[in-house]
């Protein structure tokens, strides 16, 4: 670890959970920042944080803070970012990195212009058993790899006010949710030739299921599923010639998974055996890769983010949403 000073901008509930797995890990969160000073105070008294600034702007300029972990709601993400940036604070952005490639490449562009990382907080990316299937993937045990599948469906309230539901907000099912089985199936797969996408859109006029298909460059396909309005399995597999990985529920978090051979003898499992929700793996390879110097992630580079991203866009073109403000 290098021992960097994490500073959190914004007090809402993802905010709480990352500061708690922060703390788990031992390490040290130096300041938070609110655009209340209230809400600072109550957040810093909670994770016993030495300094609570009452805008972002003061917690961004403090001196003792090295790195910042965005939390607003992703309207903000690309603001917060370059403001970060911009006070050469190191960045670790909360999924869905942005609401659109091009704010995505403009962080890009901002961190290389000022040598700092930028990192987006996929948090699943770094758990212990996502590790493990990459290995597995990596040694071709599973031979060539034919289809990816993967779900994220959630029963979350209907009130059009709602974050999940205010378009003005982000909301819909795709980047809240959809954002961890497609950043999956890139990540086994590499990015799509091919996308295509349906979805049901809600009174409100955000997406609240939807459906994709990609075709990847060696001719594999994967599927995603997501929905804010009825509660699935929550699992994931990667189905090759020679064997399958059955992912258990909840797959995107801390879980048990299967290597099963195409005879259906079980050849491995794995069941994750960790401290906290498991938001702290991100936070320590940030770390790292500060001490190395990197200015991206070796997990989730920041061209593949800004790249997904942009399928993202196109899963959007094809279902026809649009945020105040793209038009």
């Amino acid at each position: 670890m290098t021992g960097l000073h994490w500073g959190i901008l914004a007090t809402g509930g993802i905010a709480h959970a990352f500061t708690s797995d922060l703390r788990t890990a031992g390490l040290d969160v130096t300041a938070v920042g609110s655009r209340s000073l209230d809400s600072a105070r109550k957040f810093a008294a909670a994770y016993d944080i030495p300094h609570a600034h009452g805008s972002y702007d003061d917690l961004v300029a403090d001196p003792d803070v090295d790195i910042v972990y965005i939390a607003t709601p992703h309207p903000s993400h690309v603001e917060n970012a370059l403001l970060a940036l911009d006070h050469g604070k190191h960045v670790l952005v909360e999924k869905p990195f942005t609401l659109n490639e091009a704010e995505a490449a403009a962080i890009r562009e901002k961190a290389a212009e000022k040598s700092l990382l930028a990192m987006e907080a996929m948090w699943t990316r770094y758990l212990p058993h996502m590790v493990r299937i990459r290995e597995i993937i990596a040694a071709g045990t599973l031979g060539e790899i034919r289809v990816v599948a993967a779900d994220h469906t959630q029963k979350i309230s209907t009130d059009p006010a709602h974050r999940l539901n205010d378009l003005a907000l982000g909301g819909g099912a795709l980047l809240d949710l959809g954002i961890y089985p497609i950043s999956f199936a890139v990540d086994v797969l590499g990015l799509p030739e091919q996308v295509s996408a349906l979805a049901r859109i809600s009174d409100a006029g955000s997406d609240a299921e939807v459906a994709t298909m990609f075709v990847h460059e060696s001719g594999a396909l994967s599927t995603t599923v997501s929905s804010s309005r009825a509660a699935g399995a929550d699992t994931a597999q990667v189905v090759g010639t020679e064997a399958r990985i059955e992912i258990d529920r909840v797959w995107y978090t801390p879980t048990s998974f299967r290597v099963i051979a195409s005879d259906g003898t079980v050849t491995e499992e794995f069941t994750s055996e960790i401290e906290g929700r498991g938001m702290q793996f991100q936070a320590l390879a940030a770390e790292r890769l500060v001490a190395d110097g990197a200015i991206s992630s070796d997990v989730l580079g920041i061209d593949e983010t800004v790249a997904i991203m942009g399928v993202l866009d196109e899963v959007r073109r094809q279902i026809g949403v649009v945020y105040p403000g793209e038009r």
